[in-house]
């Protein structure tokens, strides 16, 4: 049985609230566990979800079947702890303690189906011809244009309209 692991350290939000979410995913298929990060409103769900994503990627050059993949374990570690300061009366202070958090989940493969399918994007290989038909974007040079004056581009007559601020000093007051 392969397994695959991939790692987020010192993600900026306090384990007990990471942990939520590990607890929620550890166990489903990656589909499920997938579908499941997606619709939750909580901070730590993205990063989360872009972890599982990374892991997914990891199997599959692993050349592990991503149908088949489940969350084996995930499982987060304290990380650093930011200190600082925060002014308080008569000239004292009181301590903020920022965690950081060290998130790890591993996938296995097992017989699990899965309810939902990961949508991953189809992985494309580069040949040397498609390297060299690439170019370099061109520049876009913008000409300046009096508010009165009319300019020809390419045989194309453009007038300059005047902007917003032109029109509201224009308006005669009531």
């Amino acid at each position: 049985m392969a397994e695959v692991t991939a790692k987020i350290n010192k993600l900026d939000i306090a384990p007990r609230k990471v942990r939520a979410l590990t607890r929620l995913i550890s166990g489903l298929a990656v589909g499920d566990a997938e579908a499941q990060l997606m619709f939750r409103k909580e901070r730590s769900t993205r990063p989360m979800l872009k972890l599982l994503k990374s892991a997914i990627a990891n199997a599959r050059v692993k050349g592990l079947n991503v149908d088949s993949l489940m969350v084996k374990t995930a499982f987060v570690d304290k990380g650093p702890r930011m200190k600082r300061w925060l002014p308080r009366a008569r000239g004292m202070a009181t301590p903020l303690h920022k965690d950081f958090s060290h998130v790890t989940i591993v996938l296995a493969e097992s017989d699990k189906k899965s309810r939902f399918k990961v949508a991953l994007p189809e992985m494309k290989k580069v040949s040397d011809k498609t390297e060299k038909k690439i170019t370099a974007p061109k520049k876009i040079v913008k000409k300046k244009v009096d508010d009165k004056k009319e300019t020809k581009e390419a045989g194309k007559k453009i007038e300059a309209t005047p902007g917003p601020l032109k029109k509201v000093f224009k308006r005669k007051s009531v």
